[in-house]
């Protein structure tokens, strides 16, 4: 017998579901649309070039709207979404296949809801005021964004980064920093200690909920890869106002870390990020569970 979550089918009707497909390319066409613009000159970005590289989902995929697993599409025009594979027709419309789901995409959804329920059950740390991003550039010529100035010169860095605690939780920011600086962080996080380590006032945490919500598509709504892309691209924004690079040609004031003052702003930009990401957490964590809870077939 399935269980509720896996027999509980919601229908949309026509003009429901259209409304909503609009909505979503509303949203994503001008970010997408700029990205590939900026591509088809060789123009680089170094704010929102992270949200399409680093974060590797197609733009095209990004820009198509799914109604999420166990839903079901009414009228004659939801015939256009059996074009693509993951879709089958069904007495009720059309809807994802969920005999589709493989049993890696279920280690893969139990793997994340894994991971955000344990951030989740954890307190927020507020206190590392972005000092990852000058890790990065600590004690080195080469720079990942070398086409933009610097706020400091090496040595002013150097001194910035010594006269503070670093302590980053996010194991894919920390791998970025330099061989110098790696031995600064009071926290050593490594893949594995993943699960162990992250928690919600991370920045890139919570920008991760991005990278989560698309690894499980289709079976994640797209109104929630469009909700949590929005939340990473406001933080990458903050990310790189609070690094030592100089982006004010770019209309990115500086988030002055290095002052008392900046530190604070940085902490209450921080704070607000952990609270917009915290119900697109319990939402993904939900998706997590609808996938665990279709049997395979």
């Amino acid at each position: 017998m399935l269980s509720p979550a896996a027999t509980t089918l919601e229908i949309l009707s026509l003009g429901q579901w259209q409304a909503r497909l609009a909505g979503h390319e509303t949203r994503l066409t001008p970010w997408v649309e700029a990205h590939r613009r900026r591509t088809s000159r060789g123009e680089r970005h170094p704010v929102y070039d992270f949200l399409f590289e680093y974060y590797s989902y197609r733009p095209g995929l990004l820009l198509r709207w799914v109604p999420g697993l166990g839903v079901a599409l009414e009228g004659e025009e939801a015939e256009a979404f059996l074009r693509w594979r993951d879709f089958a027709r069904t007495e009720a419309g059309v809807t994802l296949d969920s005999t589709r789901l493989t049993h890696r995409t279920r280690q893969t959804a139990a793997w994340i809801g894994e991971l955000l329920r344990r951030c989740r059950g954890r307190a927020g740390h507020f206190g590392c005021h972005g000092l990852h991003e000058w890790a990065m550039v600590y004690e080195t010529p080469e720079v990942r964004h070398g086409s933009q100035p610097l706020r400091f010169s090496p040595d002013e860095i150097r001194e910035i980064v010594r006269s503070h605690t670093i302590r980053c939780s996010h194991y894919d920011a920390f791998r970025f920093f330099t061989a110098p600086a790696k031995p600064l962080n009071r926290l050593q996080p490594r893949k594995e200690t993943r699960l162990d380590l992250e928690q919600p006032g991370c920045l890139h945490t919570n920008m991760d909920l991005y990278k989560w919500a698309y690894k499980l598509a289709p079976w994640t709504p797209s109104e929630l890869v469009a909700d949590t892309f929005e939340l990473a691209r406001d933080i990458r924004e903050v990310d790189m106002r609070a690094s030592p690079y100089d982006l004010r040609r770019l209309g990115f004031e500086p988030v002055q870390i290095e002052t008392p003052e900046g530190r604070q702003e940085y902490q209450d930009l921080q704070r607000a990020f952990a609270g917009r990401a915290e119900p697109l957490r319990d939402r993904l964590i939900a998706v997590c569970e609808r996938i665990t809870a279709f049997p395979l077939p």
